[in-house]
């Protein structure tokens, strides 16, 4: 059975940003944690070899996966994020003043995110008042609250990954790993989505789109996923693995 074709769809990752990846851009890259991110995407960037990115993510994965790799490689600058606790790399580069980092509360980023696709230049929120969040932006009080004057973002170009897409670049996300795809892909000028099922049109029911394909211009069906998991945390059942007659011993 043939692929989709269209004039939105692209043979492979690294295809799929040739002409959109240069030095110096702002990137888009969807996920939490390890959860929802486009693989490939990531992969090809890395191999494109562009240096001096500004990246906006929750988090920059693990040393081994996800944005990792390309603290590694050197080709992030600054990082927007909210959650940096699980990168080895991305610490010692920030505590030794190699890489910049504007931190968010999680909201706020993702709000930051929702604003700028939806054309909102900025918005007051409580969030970080009082904090060194707040220190340098502008500030006022209402009703006796201090509020946060926190700018939209854009990117020059937005990574996302979806559940199943079709060739016009309709997307359905799966349970959690939906989490930022939606907002940064209406964030990106341009929007490059990988998808693990590529269908014909009207396959998806439109109910069901998550995004639509007006925020997405070029798609490409993903390979080799890992969705690997940062943490497994395990907490055994009471009562469980006890072995027999040994129950209440201590």
């Amino acid at each position: 059975m043939s692929k989709p074709q269209g004039p939105k769809v692209y043979p492979d990752a690294a295809a799929a940003l040739a002409g959109v990846v240069s030095d110096g851009i702002t990137v888009m890259s969807a996920g939490f944690g390890l959860c929802g991110i486009p693989e490939n995407l990531i992969v090809a960037l890395r191999d494109s070899g562009a240096k001096n990115l500004t990246v906006v993510s929750n988090n920059a994965g693990i040393d081994e996966f996800g944005l990792g790799p390309l603290l590694k490689t050197r080709q992030i600058r600054k990082m927007i994020s909210s959650y940096v606790g699980e990168n080895k790399e991305f610490e010692r580069q920030y505590l030794s003043g190699e890489l910049e980092l504007e931190f968010n509360p999680q909201g706020t980023l993702a709000e930051r995110i929702r604003a700028g696709g939806a054309g909102i230049w900025g918005f007051y929120t409580r969030t970080g008042a009082g904090t060194l969040v707040a220190e340098g932006k502008e500030q006022r009080t209402v009703n006796g609250d201090i509020y946060v004057l926190e700018t939209g973002l854009v990117a020059d170009l937005s990574l996302v990954k979806a559940w199943r897409g079709d060739s016009e670049g309709n997307l359905v996300y799966r349970k959690t790993a939906r989490n930022f795809n939606p907002m940064m892909a209406t964030a990106g000028r341009v929007t490059v989505a990988e998808v693990e099922e590529l269908v014909e049109p009207g396959t998806l029911d439109p109910d069901q789109i998550h995004t639509p394909g007006i925020f997405v211009q070029r798609i490409v069906q993903g390979s080799g996923y890992l969705k690997s998991i940062e943490n497994r945390t395990v907490r055994k059942r009471p009562g469980a693995g006890a072995p027999a007659g040994a129950q209440g011993a201590r």
